[in-house]
């Protein structure tokens, strides 16, 4: 049995923890290891390095919690609420996380290896400790927007987990049970897939550039729009897509005096390499592929942007005034001091810029200019918002 504490001896353990990781004399490390904390409220509770080995912790809740470094050993996270905690570099090994809530979590460099653990039994010797369930276990558990990079997850269980819009980049998946797991918009660069086992799962818009899939199982698999490596060159009626966008761009300069106006649907630019202060204002490119590209102080008014994949993206001091970015994927974009505002057209005639159902989770809005422009629908969770004009804008209430 493991030992059942209450919520003041907690929070005493709690405030000694506090000095200890100040520096202050009487500090004490908190050590729950093996203790019953299941249920309780510790929400923004800070555990940095504490000692959860074998703690049971389902159904806790542990939204924002500082758990950096933190030893959770085998311990049982069934059911707990870890949305936005930060786990950078804790010890999850043979942790069960079954139907565990970590949404936008931080997860970077975390080990969720396979472990076990053992109480000490006075008649018995040593015992494994289990929690009902297989240790390592990450079924059904959620971690949309989660950052995993460089995790150690190999042979892990995480079959119908949601890792929609996650950043799994450099992650050890090797032999991992990803059945039906849904991977959408996630971020696989680099990552290690071999002989991992994704039969069902679905990987719709998922970056799997330089992603090892070698003895993956992908049977009845979704790879719908998948990114894979960025093309060498592109051609566009045989002639070559930087050609085509200088034409462009020439056309912008001398107000249609030389060049040519580019309509460029579902191309994908991130051969070019970068698209840093160039002049396309006006471009339309529908559907097409900006993934991660350098586009800092670009110049896309009134462009046609919608459904692109922008994500992580840099748009740092762009000038998207009157752009269309319906639909658009933005998620950890880079758009700080970006122009947003209406462009004027006419004589008292302005067209707004448009991210109707744009997806920017955890895009950098800060000190961009986004006077009247449109958000309907759109997803800005952990999105910031800092010194950012939003005068007029339109909002979901």
């Amino acid at each position: 049995m493991l030992k059942r504490i209450g919520s003041a001896e907690v929070r005493k353990a709690l405030d000694l923890h506090a000095r200890f990781l100040a520096g202050r004399p009487g500090g004490q490390r908190a050590s729950f290891a093996y203790v019953d904390l299941s249920g309780l409220q510790l929400d923004n509770a800070d555990l940095r390095e504490a000692d959860l080995t074998g703690a049971r912790l389902n159904a806790a809740f542990l939204a924002r919690a500082k758990l950096q470094g933190a030893i959770l050993y085998g311990a049982d996270l069934r059911g707990a609420d870890l949305r936005e905690a930060d786990l950078t570099k804790a010890d999850l090994r043979g942790a069960c996380l079954r139907g565990a809530n970590l949404a936008s979590a931080i997860l970077v460099s975390c080990d969720f290896r396979e472990g076990q653990t053992a109480l000490h039994d006075d008649q018995a010797g040593y015992k494994l400790l289990v929690h009902q369930t297989k240790v390592g276990e990450l079924d059904f558990a959620v971690l949309t927007g989660a950052n995993l990079t460089g995790s150690q997850m190999s042979g892990v269980s995480a079959s119908s987990t949601d890792f929609t819009g996650a950043n799994l980049s450099g992650v050890t998946l090797g032999g991992a049970k990803l059945r039906k797991a849904k991977l959408d918009r996630a971020n696989l660069t680099g990552a290690n897939l071999a002989g991992a086992d994704l039969s069902g799962a679905s990987l719709k818009r998922a970056n799997l550039t330089r992603t090892d899939m070698a003895f993956a199982t992908l049977a009845g698999a979704d790879l719908t729009d998948a990114l894979i490596p960025p093309p060498v060159m592109v051609y566009l009626d045989d002639v070559p897509l930087d050609q085509v966008v200088a034409g462009h761009e020439a056309f912008c300069k001398t107000q249609g005096g030389s060049g040519t106006p580019a309509r460029l649907a579902k191309v994908d630019f991130r051969a070019l390499g970068s698209l840093k202060g160039r002049r396309l204002s006006a471009l339309a490119a529908p559907g097409s592929v900006f993934f991660g590209l350098d586009m800092e102080g670009a110049h896309f008014q009134a462009a046609d942007l919608s459904r692109c994949d922008l994500r992580g993206a840099n748009l740092r001091g762009a000038d998207l005034r009157g752009a269309k970015l319906i639909d658009a994927q933005l998620t950890s974009a880079d758009l700080r001091g970006a122009d947003l505002s209406p462009l004027a057209v006419g004589e008292g005639r302005v067209l707004r810029t448009d991210l109707s159902r744009a997806n920017l989770r955890h895009a950098n809005l800060s000190k961009a200019n986004a006077n009247r422009a449109r958000f309907l629908e759109a997803d800005l969770a952990g999105a910031n918002l800092e010194g950012c004009e939003l005068t007029a804008a339109e909002l979901e209430a």
